[in-house]
């Protein structure tokens, strides 16, 4: 049989954290800064939000690795960090990050109709995260009570290495039993998302205002006046274009929008590129 390219996308691939829940990505942000200060250490939320799509002690030891970061380190304890010292760190955020999911976890609005809008259109529904299957099963949960309920849950650690690599996409795929890639769309909010949705071949949209690379609650983006509004969506912006995406999108509220083009761009000929 000869291949024929897909003239429609079969499934999409979304991240959890800044895309279906936890407006801001508030919660993943929160616990590592926690996890820092309990060591001596500060660090920014800038610092924290720079390596943010990783698997949680890969993006933990990234944060340790910057330049300020290992210095601040040493002056504190007098050497570098040692894997022992990542490994605390690590076990610290793990019980913090627990805390902070229970308060950070609500669907952020427009999910469930979006995703329906996608099954309705004969597309299975993927998911990944740099979250452990530990952490992601509350949060699991209770977007299953609220409608949510992906057809695949991939976790850092279940594939290796994660973002922006692009197993996660390719393991999403196989469960979900869908090729080619230029038939998937990967929604996700930081630039290793993006890019590990690139890497895979498959379409890729970046979430901007309700995701990591602005990284404000809802209330707190509300806060900010029409000209602060305009230059963080802006930076955001240019930060997912960079990482590769096709197309951004505010929130999930907007994807109908954006899977009606991609869709038109198929049946046209184009590919992910």
């Amino acid at each position: 049989m000869p291949f024929r390219p897909p003239n429609q996308l079969s499934a999409v691939i979304f991240d959890w954290a800044g895309v279906t829940v936890d407006f801001g990505s508030r919660a993943p942000v929160l616990a590592m800064l926690a996890a820092f200060e309990g060591q001596g250490v500060a660090v920014s939320e800038q610092e924290v939000r720079a390596h943010m799509g990783k698997a949680k002690r890969e993006h933990l030891n990234a944060v340790l690795a910057m330049p300020r970061v290992k210095q601040a380190w040493t002056d504190k304890h007098g050497a570098e960090s040692t894997d022992a010292d990542l490994d605390r760190i690590y076990e610290s955020f793990l019980g913090l990050q627990e805390e902070c999911i229970t308060s950070h976890s609500d669907l952020i609005e427009g999910c469930v109709d979006s995703v329906e809008h996608c099954r309705s259109l004969g597309m299975r529904i993927g998911s990944s995260t740099g979250y452990t299957q530990q952490l992601l099963k509350p949060v699991a949960a209770k977007a299953a009570e609220l409608g949510y309920r992906p057809d695949a849950i991939v976790c850092a650690g279940d594939v290796s290495p994660g973002r922006p690599e692009p197993w996660l996409c390719f393991e999403n795929a196989r469960q979900l039993g869908v090729f080619p890639m230029s038939g998937v769309l990967k929604v996700d909010d930081t630039p290793a998302g993006v890019t590990a949705g690139r890497n895979a071949g498959a379409w890729a949209v970046g979430v901007v205002t309700s995701g990591n690379e602005v990284g404000l609650g809802r209330n707190q983006w509300d806060a900010l006046s029409p000209d602060e509004q305009r230059q963080r969506h802006g930076a955001a912006s240019q930060r997912l274009l960079d990482a590769g995406a096709h197309l951004l999108i505010d929130s999930i509220a907007e994807l109908p929008r954006v899977v009606q083009e991609l869709n038109q761009r198929l049946a046209s000929g184009q590919t992910p590129g």
